[in-house]
């Protein structure tokens, strides 16, 4: 459509320039005219009286002159032989040439315009057949971004956190600066490095890293940008993208989320997959082919290494996989110290503590901490940024922000906080369970309350103690709820989701089942989807042991609040009266000294005293109810 418009236009536009000049002909002829035409009467009594001394007929068309010089013109209607009679007894000299024909600007128009229109028109539409098939080409081109001169400004000192991995790849920019030095014992740089790991842990900004340091070209593209819906592109467009890379060579080719176009072949059957399995080979024949691609190196990255085609994995394309793990403590404070080095802060921040309190943070996420910090000082109008901005912002980020429209009712109020309460009691009273950081009964995101939970030191490895701990914990805000209001509401059901989910992988995948031992169930990919390799009598059995581990600590769970029903109460009641408890605040409460003092409780303790009398099991809950 936009072709035939863009013909048209020219079109038109030739047909305006051939207008133009016609006029531009009649005008400058009609100008060079300047004989006065008179009326046929005028021109018969000149001729009577005499004054007429030569004419010229042409037509109907009569120039005549006067005897004193004079010129003019006029028009004879037909039958005008009875003029020329007359002119004759007057002897008027006569002379007859034949009509004139059309300009001969209008001749050349006439029959040159039709000509010339049909070869404007060839001429305009071979263009647009260059255009569109250079556009046609151009769409089977490598869409890779060129670094040369521009290269990415990130240099090792701006990332953090990960200083073992980025010793591994400083190796590939001292044998890109320094070829020599490993040539000459024998040594080959690496084809191929792979860098996979959680989301957000700095694989990309790594790559940029490799890029400011190296200096050498650098071309940089997704996996996604590979496959089209037309069979070929892709695997054109590696072809392509390594021909630019051997035109500037040495150079490093960064392909990022490189499992779109390296999954597994034989994963499925459509079209799709297919032209996604030609972009693979393509691939592969690139990095390590019969033709050599010396001084290419091609880092990628990916969070699913383990959906790679074997192929792919091997050495000679990849021959190293560096996996890029998330920071310890030690790595967040760096990261929170690059993130800050710009920003104000203030005199109460203390980033050791930030790094201690955000276990299993990723670097994106501690830049996005830092980053709501900076933004909550500024809705606050803080000069610089505090601790309660860091505070919040983490609270924002982990749980959600308040759903400060959400009014909950004294009801909904006191379940809340006999669930939540019951989480954090257990956690208390648990040896081998997470510290408690922080409670509240404030909505935050999908949760009408929330109990945070910080380790105190990172985890890499998890006990069967600790596990059947967590589950615990998990189950205190149902059993909170059943022994203390005497009924049972639907804030649970998250808990259960992920207690029945942990204990399934103690069973089948940690071998952490007497009954079962140390099997687990095999996962397979078939068709795009995890399918188990499990036998049915297994699978019952897994259930079983399941539903066991599950009933076990339910029993126990129940066993540890009964036997601790006052320091429930006590929690319970703090958190009617605080909504938000955090640090010696949630021990205070327990021991019931955090109210001791307090004569006027508001919230939960207005309520008691109005529904004084009532036992607090017979009041109705909403059965909507999510904590």
């Amino acid at each position: 459509m936009n072709k035939i418009k863009e013909i048209s236009k020219n079109i038109a536009l030739w047909l305006g320039i051939a207008l133009l000049i016609v006029l531009a002909f009649n005008f400058f002829n009609s100008s060079q005219r300047r004989t006065p035409v008179e009326p046929y009467s005028t021109f018969v009594k000149q001729v009577e009286k005499g004054e007429v001394k030569r004419v010229i007929i042409q037509g109907q068309k009569v120039i005549g002159f006067t005897k004193e010089g004079k010129g003019f013109e006029t028009y004879l209607p037909p039958g005008y032989t009875d003029v020329i009679k007359e002119m004759n007894k007057k002897g008027v000299e006569i002379e007859v040439r034949p009509e004139e024909g059309s300009p001969w600007y209008i001749t050349v128009l006439v029959s040159w315009l039709p000509m010339i229109f049909l070869i404007l028109l060839w001429l305009s539409m071979m263009r647009q057949m260059n255009a569109g098939s250079s556009k046609a080409l151009s769409f089977a081109k490598s869409r890779a971004k060129i670094f040369i001169d521009n290269k990415p400004k990130v240099t090792f000192k701006d990332v953090a956190g990960i200083d073992e991995v980025k010793e591994e790849v400083a190796e590939i920019v001292d044998f890109l600066k320094n070829p020599k030095k490993y040539q000459q014992l024998g040594g080959r740089i690496p084809k191929g490095v792979l860098l996979a790991g959680a989301p957000g842990t700095g694989k990309t900004l790594l790559a940029k890293a490799i890029a400011g340091e190296a200096n050498v070209p650098f071309l940089s593209v997704s996996g996604s940008e590979f496959v089209e819906m037309f069979v070929g592109v892709g695997a054109s467009r590696v072809r392509d993208l390594f021909e630019q890379a051997k035109k500037h060579a040495p150079c490093i080719v960064f392909i990022d989320e490189i499992d779109a176009v390296g999954r597994k072949r034989g994963a499925g059957i459509s079209g799709s997959h297919d032209e996604r399995e030609q972009t693979l080979n393509q691939l592969l024949v690139e990095m390590d082919g019969f033709e050599s691609s010396d001084g290419i190196i091609v880092i990628a990255a990916t969070n699913r290494p383990d959906i790679l085609d074997p192929a792919l994995l091997r050495p000679g394309r990849f021959d190293r996989q560096i996996f890029v793990p998330l920071p310890d403590v030690k790595g967040r404070l760096e990261i929170l110290k690059i993130h800050t080095k710009d920003k104000p802060l203030g005199e109460d921040v203390d980033l050791e503590v930030i790094a201690r309190s955000t276990p299993g943070f990723s670097g994106a996420d501690l830049a996005n901490i830092v980053n709501e910090a900076a933004l909550i000082a500024a809705r606050k109008n803080h000069g610089k940024i505090m601790m309660e901005d860091f505070e919040e912002a983490k609270d924002k980020v982990t749980m959600g922000i308040e759903r400060k429209s959400v009014v909950l009712s004294e009801k909904e109020k006191i379940t809340t906080a006999y669930h939540e309460a019951g989480h954090a009691l257990v956690a208390k009273l648990l040896p081998n369970a997470d510290k408690v950081h922080k409670i509240t009964i404030i909505p935050r995101g999908k949760a009408l309350g929330i109990t945070q939970q910080l380790p105190e030191e990172d985890r890499y490895t998890y006990t069967k103690e600790y596990l059947l701990d967590k589950l615990a914990v998990l189950f205190g805000g149902r059993v909170a709820e059943e022994l203390a209001l005497g009924t049972i509401s639907t804030g649970a059901g998250n808990d259960i989701e992920r207690a029945t989910e942990l204990a399934r992988k103690m069973v089948a995948e940690w071998g952490m089942s007497e009954k079962i031992g140390p099997i687990a169930v095999k996962i397979r990919e078939q068709f795009g989807e995890p399918v188990e390799i499990v036998s049915e009598e297994l699978r019952r059995l897994i259930d079983k042991e399941v539903k066991r581990i599950i009933n076990e600590t339910y029993n126990r769970t129940k066993e540890l609040l009964s036997q601790n029903m006052n320091k429930l109460e006590n929690l319970a009641k703090a958190l009617l009266e605080k909504e938000t408890l955090t640090g010696e605040e949630i021990d205070l409460a327990i021991r019931g000294e955090l109210l001791k003092d307090d004569d006027t409780p508001s919230n939960g303790g207005s309520f008691r005293k109005e529904e004084e009398g009532k036992d607090i099991k017979d009041i109705g809950l909403n059965p909507q109810l999510e904590a």
